[in-house]
């Protein structure tokens, strides 16, 4: 986990869990599952899941292992656990497409989309929800740092 290593301990004691992919003895990937409220520093929000819901997040496929399957394989894992664990529905960001790509066969589908602009010390946030009960859904699980979802615009940290 490189230079995140100061920040496994907290997250165990906030009661989260890791999840690794190994290959040939090795971490070829690693992420993390949360039934309680986490910050998502790229989007300056807040992501509270409800009861029986969970987030899987900060996963990491290492340099060598990319574009092999690493990241579906680990998501599909970590959402096996949790669903044995009870959670009916498992919340994840992606901000590459290829990470999205590997996600939807697993029957993960958009429920908000974010457009981030940082320029000359501003942070701006602009969030799309579907008009469906997942869009519904997800407005009531993330929760910007201030104000209401929609466009949030304010000095960056």
């Amino acid at each position: 986990m490189g230079q995140e290593a100061e920040l496994v301990e907290p997250r165990f004691a906030r009661g989260c869990r890791c999840f690794a992919v190994m290959l040939d003895g090795a971490i070829a990937g690693y992420g993390w599952l949360s039934t309680g409220p986490e910050w998502i520093g790229e989007l300056q929000l807040e992501i509270k899941p409800r009861k029986a819901e969970a987030y899987i997040w900060n996963c990491v496929t290492t340099p060598e292992h990319r574009r092999k399957g690493v990241f579906k394989s680990l998501v599909a894992g970590i959402s096996a656990a949790a669903r044995a664990t009870g959670v009916k529905r498992v919340w994840i960001g992606s901000v590459a497409i290829p990470a999205e790509k590997a996600i939807e066969p697993l029957g993960f589908e958009p429920s908000a989309r974010f457009r981030v602009v940082r320029f000359a010390g501003l942070f701006a946030l602009s969030v799309r929800y579907p008009k469906s009960e997942l869009g519904r859904d997800a407005r009531s699980v993330l929760r910007p740092s201030h104000g209401h979802a929609g466009t949030i615009t304010r000095r960056a940290h």
